[in-house]
């Protein structure tokens, strides 16, 4: 990532909470480990933060590498899962969240491609357009359309999502095994891995499967449970395994990611991953440690 304007001002506003791509993300307040309710982390301050759009037909614009503005497919997405975590909230009342939610699953619908991929990095990947983590949000959204309207095209819709997640890589598909990458060509991202995760998780959830995606949903958590150790160094949790460490912003999201996955599958590793990068997120020492070495790998880059 080459020091310019534009990242510089990226990066600024990330630091001092003013990103819309980087809002608090704490763990999801209206999920169920038994049923397709909300989402398993907290992207409600992304509608909130463009209250606005809510009585227009606009969708989220995001910023690209040149400083426009483009439709970025995850973005859509996880606005209308925060959208959705506001109905919720309002107790099925605010037909206005609702309304939004609805808009974003059927633009997610109507910009599938045939193979079931969204052309998520166009504007910063072209060559590798696809990532496991826009078809994980992406089958979580439709899921929910399909949960609250009955339209059988959502739920036929996710199954294409998650069948190209799940093809490995040399077919074209966003699988290195059972590593679920956020991008193609790069080592894998810890949190795109459990975005990604957790749409395959809806889709068995939803499905009620035991064969194929059941059996995928569990080899891919052990794989996960397996990797966390190079997801973790002595003091702070690691962005991806290039060894690129986690900015202050994902240390906490893989915080509440590890809490959500705790609550859905059982497994103590993740509580105990959660209760590690958490004392070390309250720890300076820890926490000037990172931001410095982070902001020299940006440098270095």
């Amino acid at each position: 990532m080459a020091l310019n304007a534009y990242n510089i001002k990226k990066w600024s506003l990330m630091l001092t909470g003013r990103s819309i791509l980087h809002v608090n993300q704490n763990l999801g307040q209206f999920f169920s480990t038994t049923e397709l309710k909300g989402y398993y982390n907290n992207l409600t301050e992304k509608v909130t933060r463009l209250e606005h759009l809510l009585d227009t037909e606009e969708l989220p614009m995001s910023p690209d590498e040149s400083g426009g503005e483009i439709l970025f497919p995850v973005a859509i997405f996880q606005y209308g899962l925060g959208a959705y975590d506001l109905y919720l909230a309002s107790e099925k009342t605010d037909s206005r969240f609702l309304r939004k939610f609805m808009q974003c699953a059927e633009w997610a619908f109507s910009n599938q491609e045939p193979s079931g991929a969204w052309n998520n990095f166009f504007f910063r990947y072209p060559q590798n357009p696809y990532g496991a983590m826009a078809q994980g949000e992406g089958t979580s959204l439709l899921l929910r359309a399909y949960a609250q309207s009955g339209e059988k095209r959502f739920l036929l819709s996710a199954k294409k999502s998650i069948d190209f997640m799940l093809k490995p890589l040399n077919e074209g598909g966003t699988a290195d095994g059972n590593i679920l990458l956020e991008y193609t060509h790069l080592p894998a991202v810890l949190n795109g891995w459990i975005f990604a995760w957790w749409g395959l998780y809806d889709y068995v959830l939803v499905t009620h499967d035991k064969g194929y995606y059941y059996d995928s949903l569990e080899k891919s958590c052990q794989e996960l449970e397996d990797h966390l150790t190079k997801f973790s160094n002595s003091y702070w949790s690691m962005y991806d395994l290039a060894g690129h460490i986690a900015s202050p912003f994902y240390h906490h999201l893989h915080i509440s990611q590890m809490h959500a996955m705790y609550r859905l599958t059982g497994h103590n590793i993740f509580k105990d991953y959660a209760e590690k990068w958490q004392i070390e997120e309250h720890n300076w020492i820890s926490h000037t440690r990172a931001f410095i070495k982070k902001a020299w790998q940006k440098i270095m880059e």
